[in-house]
C-alpha cells in the first residue's frame, strides 16, 4: 500500500484553511451580507439605522421573503435593491461623470461572496404589488444604487442624473419645511444620482451648492414614496454626520406609523433555514472543525503510514510450523473426508448468505436458493463440490476438492460471471 502521508499533511492544510476562513469571516460581525444590508455590521452596511429606528420606538422588522404578497400596513424599506428592467438612457453621461478609472461598473449594485448568486432582482411581479400596495394609501421608501433608470422610477416619473464622482461631500438641505424633514438642518453626504423630479413630487432634500435635489417624495395614488439618490446616507458610517440620523428619523415618522418592513430578501437572505445558512450567517466553527477531525481520523485509521512491513521472523516461521504440523496430522490420521467435510461445509456458509438462507443451511437448500436467483452456475459448483467431497480418499483428492472451493470462490461477485483464469478463453 502507497504511502499516503502527503495526502494527510494536504487534509490538515485544508481544515487549518478553512477554520481560518470562517473564524475571520465570525470576528467580522456581519460581514458576510451585502452593503446597506440591515445585517451588516460594517461601515457601508445599514444595522446602525435599523437598529437606530428600533431603539427609537420605531417598529421595525426584516422582510426575508419576495414581495409577491405584501399584505398588512407596512412601510416597505428598499435598499440598493436591483430592478429587473434597470438601463441607462444617456449612457455618454454615466461615462463622463464616473471615475476614469473606475469604468462604469459602480452602476451595478454590490454583492458579497456566495449572495452574488443568492441576491435576486426585484421582478416584474414583485414591482406591480409593491406599486398597488403603495396606491393603496401606504408607503414606500426607495433608495437605488447608481443612477440608472428602471420601471419602478419611470412608474414615478423619476429620472436620475449621475452625480460627478470627483466632487467631495455634498451638504444637502431641506427646500422648504416639511414634516420629513423635521428637526434636519444640514444633512452630509456622498450622492450618486440627483433627481429629475415629476410636477408633483415633494422635494425633501438638495444639494446646498448647486440646488439639485437628491431625496423627494412622490404621491402615487394614495401613498407616498421617498426616492433618496444617496445610499451612503443610510449607511453606519453617514449615520454620525450632522442630522443625518435625525433625518431617517423624521422621514420614516411622517411616512406612517409602521411598522417598516427593511428588505433582505433581494439581499439573499431568506426565512428558509438550512445548515449552509446558518453557517454562512453565524460560523458553525466548532461543527466544521469536528467533522474535519473526524474525516481525518477516519483516513488515519483506514489507511497506512509508509509501506507494509513484513511481519516478525519468529512469528512467520510459528505460523509456518503450525501449518505444516496440522497438515501432518490429518496426513497420518487418515482425516481426509473430515478435512473435505470442513472445505465442503465453509464453502456453503460462504455462499448462504447469496441464496438468502442462513449459515447453516444445507447444500440442497443453497443450491436451491441459488438457481432460484440466477447464480446457476455457484449452484452446479456448490453441488459438484459436496459431491467431491464425498468421494475424497486420499491427498490427491483432497487437493482437487480445495482447488474447485478456490475456483468457485473466485466467482462470487456482483456481475454474475466469473473472472477468467489465465490460459482459459
Amino acid at each position: 500500500m502507497r504511502d499516503r502521508f502527503p495526502l494527510l499533511v494536504l487534509g490538515a492544510l485544508l481544515l487549518a484553511g478553512v477554520l481560518g476562513a470562517f473564524l475571520v469571516r465570525g470576528a467580522q460581525r456581519g460581514g458576510f451580507a451585502d452593503p446597506l444590508s440591515t445585517f451588516r455590521a460594517e461601515p457601508d452596511g445599514a444595522r446602525a439605522l435599523y437598529l437606530l429606528a428600533q431603539e427609537s420606538g420605531l417598529p421595525v422588522t426584516r422582510n426575508m421573503a419576495d414581495l409577491r404578497l405584501v399584505s398588512g400596513p407596512d412601510t416597505l424599506v428598499l435598499f440598493a435593491v436591483d430592478v429587473e428592467g434597470a438601463h441607462e438612457e444617456d449612457p455618454d453621461q454615466t461615462r463622463l461623470a464616473s471615475d476614469p478609472d473606475a469604468g462604469v461598473d459602480d452602476e451595478e449594485a454590490p454583492h458579497l461572496g456566495f449572495n452574488a448568486l443568492r441576491a435576486q432582482q426585484l421582478e416584474d411581479a414583485e414591482r406591480e404589488r409593491v406599486l398597488s400596495h403603495v396606491r393603496a394609501g401606504h408607503s414606500l421608501v426607495y433608495v437605488p444604487w447608481g443612477s440608472r433608470e428602471n420601471p419602478l422610477l419611470d412608474e414615478l416619473g423619476v429620472k436620475l442624473d449621475k452625480a460627478d464622482t470627483s466632487l467631495p461631500m455634498r451638504t444637502l438641505v431641506a427646500p422648504l419645511p416639511t414634516p420629513y424633514t423635521l428637526g434636519v438642518e444640514r444633512v452630509e453626504t456622498k450622492v450618486q444620482a440627483y433627481l429629475r423630479l415629476p410636477g408633483n413630487a415633494v422635494p425633501v432634500l438638495e444639494d446646498e451648492r448647486m440646488g439639485l435635489p437628491v431625496a423627494a417624495v412622490i404621491p402615487l395614488g394614495a401613498g407616498r414614496v421617498l426616492v433618496v439618490g444617496a445610499p451612503e446616507l443610510a449607511m453606519n458610517q453617514a449615520l454620525a454626520r450632522a442630522d443625518n440620523a435625525q433625518f431617517w428619523l423624521s422621514a420614516l415618522g411622517a411616512l406612517g406609523p409602521g411598522p417598516y418592513a427593511f428588505d433582505e430578501f433581494h439581499h439573499g437572505f431568506t426565512n428558509e433555514r438550512s445548515l449552509v445558512d446558518f453557517a454562512r450567517r453565524y460560523g458553525l466553527h466548532f461543527a466544521v472543525a469536528q467533522l474535519l477531525f473526524g474525516v481525518v481520523l477516519w483516513a488515519g485509521a483506514l489507511k497506512r503510514f509508509g509501506r507494509p512491513t513484513p511481519p516478525p521472523e519468529a512469528l512467520r516461521v510459528g505460523a509456518t510450523d503450525a501449518l505444516f504440523a496440522m497438515g501432518r496430522l490429518y496426513r497420518e490420521g487418515r482425516h481426509h473426508a473430515f478435512a473435505a467435510g470442513l472445505i465442503s461445509r465453509g464453502l456453503t456458509q460462504q455462499l448462504a448468505p447469496l441464496a438468502g438462507l442462513p449459515s447453516h443451511s444445507t447444500v440442497a437448500a443453497v443450491s436451491e436458493g441459488l438457481r432460484a436467483r440466477g447464480r446457476q452456475d455457484l449452484a452446479d459448483g456448490l453441488t459438484d463440490v459436496a459431491r467431491q467431497s464425498d468421494a475424497v480418499q486420499k491427498d490427491a483428492d483432497l487437493q482437487a476438492l480445495a482447488t474447485s472451493a478456490a475456483h468457485l470462490r473466485e466467482r462470487i461477485h456482483p456481475a454474475g460471471t466469473g473472472r477468467p483464469r489465465p490460459g482459459t478463453p
